[in-house]
């Protein structure tokens, strides 16, 4: 009976609540244990529990006392009755648990910046965790830890000349010139003997170069290209590469990684010398640096990896030797050898009463 009481005037409360304006009511704690000892001691039935009811109740409680607590919970609050070990309680919450049930929920962990100290402390402590690897008396320790140094290292590498790559454009159709022998002849002699060139050194080939060309293209017909320094094969490559991006014909390749290009009969400077899909000057010497580290990486790797293949195999083999000559030692502390055999005769002749001498004459 007292719960179904209880019950009402929680429903009651609730609905006057949502009545006007989105307000709820912040009941203290005087009010709530005057609420319990009234419903336990069965005195509920003589009060009408209306939401004006209660209002008045709580201003008669604190005469001259503004209620503070009135908007501090909104529509979303709930009242709950509890009747845990045969006492009545009023819980408030706002999203409808407990303190308890709230304490059990699991928490979404959060980022927390670490502090300058803390960062400072981390680094200290890998960096000796690293030194004592490198200082570890074991070898295979060592090139373990240098091998998986160097890997990430190969991965950071690669991940950073990928964001380097630069798509090609599909460039706009054009139909080669087909030069006859005796024209190549005249202007392979032409960019012989004429001294206007473009470089191409350690960035290889980027925006500039091809800007460069068509500099050239305005005053001469041909330009050579020198490239220094040049791996073998690759002379190849950047002739293919400068002929896609100037539009111009390849002459001819020199031993001394030299290219000759012809501008072509029909040239025309155009309006961007320099193409959208190549490098700037700064990303082309980045690129190149990355490229070297990434070479000089793989060769050590290559160098650890049979260094720590050497160590195991002379691991296995030192294993092989100990073990035949703990088995030997074994045989031989097994086999009776010549000095045994002389001290048993010896003993057997003593312990008969020979003399040993006597019988060995």
């Amino acid at each position: 009976m007292i719960i179904i009481i209880m019950l009402g005037i929680a429903a009651s409360i609730r609905g006057g609540v949502g009545i006007g304006r989105r307000l709820s009511f912040a009941i203290r704690k005087e009010s709530l244990t005057w609420h319990r000892n009234l419903l336990v001691q069965n005195q509920a039935d003589s009060f009408n529990y209306t939401p004006s009811v209660v209002c008045c109740f709580l201003w008669a409680q604190r005469p001259g006392v503004v209620l503070e607590n009135f908007a501090r919970h909104m529509s979303t609050a709930s009242l709950e009755l509890r009747t845990d070990n045969d006492f009545v309680r009023f819980s408030i919450t706002k999203d409808g648990y407990s303190a308890k049930e709230k304490k059990s929920m699991k928490k979404v962990p959060r980022y927390v910046k670490m502090s300058k100290k803390a960062k400072l402390n981390e680094l200290r402590l890998y960096r000796l965790k690293a030194k004592k690897k490198m200082n570890s008396p074991n070898p295979e320790v060592r090139i373990r830890y240098k091998l998986e140094k160097a890997k990430r290292k190969e991965a950071w590498l690669i991940e950073k000349l990928r964001k380097l790559e630069v798509p090609k454009t599909p460039g706009e159709a054009y139909d080669p010139e087909i030069l006859t022998d005796e024209e190549k002849h005249y202007f392979k002699r032409t960019g012989e003997k004429k001294k206007n060139y473009v470089p191409v050194g350690r960035r290889g080939v980027f925006g500039g170069v091809v800007l460069n060309m068509h500099l050239h293209w305005k005053k001469h017909e041909t330009v050579k290209v020198t490239c220094k320094p040049c791996k073998p094969g690759q002379i190849h490559e950047y002739a293919e590469e400068l002929a896609r991006l100037s539009k111009g014909i390849v002459i001819d390749i020199r031993p001394d990684n030299t290219i000759i290009f012809y501008r072509g009969k029909n040239y025309v400077q155009p309006k961007i010398m320099s193409p959208p899909d190549t490098l700037s000057k700064d990303k082309a010497l980045e690129k190149y640096r990355y490229e070297q580290s990434l070479e000089h990486t793989s060769q050590f790797i290559e160098k650890l990896e049979k260094e720590l293949e050497n160590y195991q195999e002379h691991v296995v083999r030192y294993k092989k030797r100990k073990e035949a000559a703990v088995d030997s030692a074994i045989a031989d502390w097994m086999a009776p050898s010549a000095d045994y055999e002389m001290e048993f005769c010896f003993m057997e002749h003593i312990r008969h009463g020979k003399d040993f001498i006597n019988l060995s004459r």
